[in-house]
């Protein structure tokens, strides 16, 4: 006859009470990878990390620009910007996750903490205040070169690297999405009459 055993002695007490201000020890450093089997030497892994959290903060930081451009919105063409920039910054939100996963994929550490992404973006604070409306447009519309520029280079080095899935994210999300977005913002900064008046 099989001997039954009682598991009453080794499992613990359950308890519902959380575990509360509790304190860690960091487990992985930023800056650093981990070894993944994904056919990806360390090297290539460890670029396309370093590359792709510099565009991580500078497009958590544009889309921090677009919500607050969106909320402070002025003028005769105030709904209509105010809803695209909201449009566009849902779609760099999209990003932001994309772009972190993938960090995350190839054994590295995203960048999270506005604090930390303040730190190292390049794309030039704002005024605290509200700007005329071509000045903010214009804002964004730098930051969006950028991070272009960025994305080609960075995805043209990961390429020559190896790294196909950092290629196929900065070249079929980012620079599309970015490249689309600009030429949207680009069209509200041409000066022309809704209606001529013909000649008498």
């Amino acid at each position: 006859m099989p001997i039954r055993r009682s598991t009453k002695a080794t499992r613990p007490k359950a308890d519902s009470q959380p575990w509360l201000h509790v304190n860690g020890i960091e487990i992985q450093e930023f800056g650093s990878v981990r070894m993944f089997p994904l056919g990806l030497t360390r090297d290539a892994r460890m670029y396309s990390c370093q590359r792709l959290n510099q565009i991580l903060a500078d497009t958590q930081i544009l889309y921090s620009l677009y919500k607050k451009h969106h909320w402070l919105m002025r003028g005769p063409t105030f709904y209509q910007l105010h809803l695209l920039l909201d449009k566009h910054a849902d779609e760099q939100l999209e990003l932001v996750d994309k772009i972190a996963e993938r960090v995350q994929t190839l054994g590295g550490v995203a960048i999270g903490d506005p604090r930390h992404v303040a730190e190292i973006t390049v794309i030039p604070r704002p005024p605290n205040g509200a700007e005329e409306v071509p000045a903010m447009l214009s804002r964004l519309i730098e930051a969006h070169e950028t991070i272009l520029i960025a994305s080609h280079d960075a995805a043209a080095r990961a390429q020559e690297m190896g790294d196909d899935g950092t290629n196929d994210l900065l070249v079929s999300d980012v620079i599309r999405t970015g490249e689309l977005q600009t030429w949207f913002l680009i069209e509200h900064l041409v000066d022309t009459p809704l209606i001529e008046r013909p000649e008498s």
